[in-house]
């Protein structure tokens, strides 16, 4: 495969008046006040989606304190259902990504959304281990696309020199949930008794609105590209179009080739395996951290409360750490060092035995883990050429996401096994280190110009 991956993009572009022709001087304000309206206009709103997405993907986390002895789950049996989400997500997700490309991301992301409320809201039916892992593996294909397919679609409006900071601001979702939607879900487990069901029911059937309700607006809300936006006046509009181009013509895009050859290159694959390695460790521990605090005694309520802190650690580092990755035109450090710090985090927890030392690692390791986020994704984007886009950050984040089955099942077996939550986290550990080694190597290749040459 000769031209998969795009050569380096400079990290600041110089704006460029074709279309417009306006001076330099008005550019810069039309740039602006044009990239101002589009960010209030996508960000926010994916943002929420993304959200709500992630708090209907992890709150078994806070249902199994309830649910597992009402539906009869082993430890095993939970980690089991936390990771074979992940098995359908992994196969629908580049089917997924290629349907966006064809019928538009303002139909499809709806539709996403929409059918990942529904199921979401129907887990409340469950009634032992193999409904409830029926209903996880119908949950994966429903969400399936979402996350490569904001992604994609945001790089149709936002031009390679804002996409770290915007990366980071949209994969904000995931602390955002757990800060947020972690006293939610401690709280929603209290309504037990109401109307004769349980807490945990309660927990799914209310997350799941949201979903629905997104899904529907999103249709009157989202546009597909800037030649759509009637929101952006005339000028607004030719310049994204033209900036956006002039981003395309310095990528040297080759010729569009088979979806094979996207999925099998070994950059993709390279990239795949850094994304697998941080997915990881916060989908996982997003699934077992409130059972692990439960696991000292307090009450649900204060379980959530203690899980939100290190989200909350998180969310602001992603933020500071993608906009200085924008602002240096770094990539590779700004991977390596958050990655590394989530590593001594997990390891640290071997030699840790209380509460208050458990969550200040876990707040280590959720900073190190989200903070290169931002960076990764513009990592990435910049690396797969547009032609290969779809494909590419699909795969990426779908083959990124199914260590996530196996490292689930892996610490619900190791915990059951040896009673210890600290050597069940241990593997993850060792994951992330190899992604961090990953990141290292693709930095040397890009400093010997061998990381855009077959």
């Amino acid at each position: 495969m000769q031209t998969e991956m795009a050569p380096p993009v400079p990290s600041r572009v110089p704006a460029t008046p074709d279309g417009t022709g306006l001076p330099p001087a008005a550019i810069s304000t039309l740039e602006a006040q044009t990239m101002r309206k589009v960010s209030k206009r996508l960000v926010p709103f994916l943002l929420i989606a993304y959200l709500v997405s992630v708090i209907d993907r992890t709150n078994i986390g806070f249902a199994g304190m309830q649910m597992s002895q009402d539906v009869g789950l082993t430890q095993s049996m939970f980690g089991l259902a936390g990771g074979i989400f992940f098995v359908s997500y992994f196969l629908c997700e580049v089917p997924s990504n290629l349907a966006l490309e064809r019928f538009g991301a303002r139909r499809w992301l709806s539709r996403i959304m929409i059918s990942w409320g529904v199921v979401a809201g129907a887990s409340a039916l469950v009634i032992g281990p193999k409904t409830f892992f029926t209903m996880r593996l119908i949950l994966g294909a429903a969400e399936a696309g979402f996350l490569p397919g904001a992604i994609y679609y945001l790089t149709h409006w936002f031009p390679s020199a804002y996409r770290s900071r915007v990366m980071a601001w949209f994969v904000l979702s995931v602390p955002a949930a757990g800060l947020l939607g972690s006293p939610i879900s401690g709280a929603l487990l209290n309504l037990g008794g109401v109307l004769g069901l349980r807490g945990w029911q309660w927990l799914f059937l209310i997350e799941a609105l949201p979903a629905i309700l997104l899904g529907v607006f999103a249709l009157f809300w989202l546009t597909d590209s800037p030649k759509q936006a009637g929101w952006l006046s005339v000028e607004q509009r030719n310049w994204l179009i033209a900036r956006l181009a002039d981003d395309a013509s310095r990528r040297h895009a080759p010729p569009k080739v088979s979806t094979w050859k996207v999925l099998s290159d070994w950059r993709v694959l390279m990239l795949t395996l850094v994304c697998g390695s941080t997915v990881t460790v916060s989908t996982v521990l997003g699934f077992w951290q409130p059972l692990i605090i439960r696991s000292f005694g307090v009450s649900y309520f204060h379980a959530g409360l203690l899980t939100a802190l290190p989200y909350g650690a998180a969310a602001l580092a992603m933020i500071l750490w993608g906009r200085l990755s924008d602002r240096l035109g770094e990539r590779i450090w700004f991977n390596v060092a958050p990655m590394s710090l989530a590593v001594v985090g997990m390891i640290g927890t071997l030699f840790v035995s209380s509460l208050t030392g458990t969550v200040i690692l876990f707040v280590l390791v959720m900073v190190g883990t989200y903070a290169c986020k931002g960076p990764f994704w513009a990592l990435a984007t910049e690396s797969v050429s547009a032609t290969a886009a779809a494909a590419g950050i699909a795969q990426i984040n779908a083959l990124g996401s199914l260590p996530g089955f196996f490292a689930s099942y892996l610490i619900g077996a190791i915990r059951e096994s040896t009673g210890s939550y600290p050597l069940a986290i241990l593997p993850i550990a060792v994951f992330c280190a190899m992604g961090v080694l990953t990141v290292l190597i693709i930095g040397r290749l890009q400093s010997q110009a061998r990381w855009f040459q077959s």
